[in-house]
């Protein structure tokens, strides 16, 4: 699929807390995360888009071809969708070939070419004459995975993937969910409750609550939204887009051009013009109305206030677009009601943000 195709679906149903009722959109390509609290509805929006689930009205389209209107209903084994759920669920008489040539061969279609490029991807080479239960958690994930990709799918559903594994196992399989998104360019729809993982793997987010969608935007535009809950969490922050301009190893220092200004961060070496995701916690950035006050803060930034929020009598969320013009990135910052009237702060304001830190979340290309 290409990337300007996309995913169309309207489902309605009552379920047993509350109504689930959303129309979305999703792209024909990257992670289109679903984010909500426990309960909210986003496994029932995935079982509907399989058809495990089948609401009282539903209507479908994936490229441009039906799957279900009010007279049709395709049925489950014959959508074109691979379905990662929490638990790997192996055959656990099945060596790990066998598990993944079993998906394999569900399809008309058997390409040994795909075959070794999935495993490769996901680096499953030296664990194919293994069984289940001498793998880890991540281990057999990372076969899931490989067995729903091999199923020759149109879109690619995970169901809270990495709840099942410990910090460490995250950590260990959330760099091949990244290549897979980099490298077969499927549309991927990802639920999560866990943030991290959104802001490591998601190109777009939607946010459901009592089977509503609240929102639904790149990632980075509902992270600065004022009105929505994410920008008025504790731990608010931003992530952009930056690319390498150049490294000092000398002090092990990358510069980023991201929209709107240069930021550096302390790293490893890095080739230059690769891409990064690069996170911004809003308590991190600090306003100034001068230009070159002598700091241990390297990040100083011209930028103008788009908007503000009032989290509290004593707190202020600004939203603040990076450079001088307003087509830079947006990003945060937490200051005080006293600050903010003390610097005599306004909307369209041309200030200086003062970067504390910036975290590198991952490898985007």
């Amino acid at each position: 699929m290409t990337s300007d195709s996309i995913i169309t679906c309207l489902f309605k149903t009552s379920l047993r807390h509350f109504d689930l009722d959303i129309t979305l959109n999703i792209p024909g390509d990257g992670v289109t995360a679903l984010f909500g609290p426990t309960g909210s509805g986003k496994t029932t929006v995935l079982r509907c888009i399989a058809g495990l689930h089948r609401a009282a009205f539903g209507h479908l389209v994936v490229n441009e071809e039906i799957w279900q209107d009010k007279n049709y209903f395709r049925p489950a084994y014959e959508r074109a969708i691979g379905y990662v759920f929490q638990e790997a669920s192996l055959f656990p008489h099945l060596n790990v070939k066998s598990n993944l040539l079993y998906s394999a061969g569900m399809t008309k279609k058997k390409d040994p070419q795909k075959f070794e490029q999935i495993i490769n991807l996901l680096g499953l080479e030296r664990y194919l004459s293994q069984f289940p239960n001498s793998l880890s958690g991540g281990e057999q994930q990372r076969v899931s995975i490989g067995r729903a990709l091999l199923s020759d799918p149109k879109l690619l559903l995970m169901d809270e993937p990495l709840s099942a594994l410990d910090k460490s196992k995250k950590s260990e399989i959330m760099p091949f969910l990244e290549i897979l998104r980099d490298t077969l360019h499927l549309p991927m729809v990802y639920v999560s409750h866990d943030m991290d993982e959104i802001e490591q793997i998601a190109d777009h987010l939607v946010l459901i609550d009592e089977g509503k969608i609240k929102a639904s935007d790149l990632l980075s535009n509902i992270q600065s939204d004022p009105l929505l809950p994410l920008a008025d969490s504790q731990n608010a922050a931003v992530s952009i887009n930056g690319i390498v301009e150049s490294y000092d190893g000398n002090y092990g220092i990358a510069k980023f051009k991201v929209e709107g200004g240069f930021l550096n961060v302390p790293t490893s070496p890095m080739n230059q013009g690769a891409m990064h995701r690069l996170n911004i916690n809003a308590n991190d950035v600090s306003l100034s109305l001068e230009y070159g006050n002598k700091s241990t803060i390297e990040n100083l930034i011209p930028a103008i206030i788009v908007d503000f929020k009032s989290s509290n009598t004593s707190q202020i969320t600004v939203v603040l677009n990076l450079g001088h013009e307003l087509c830079g990135s947006k990003i945060l910052a937490r200051v005080t009601k006293r600050s903010w009237d003390r610097l005599g702060l306004s909307v369209s304001q041309a200030i200086y943000v003062q970067i504390k830190a910036v975290s590198l979340i991952r490898n985007k290309r």
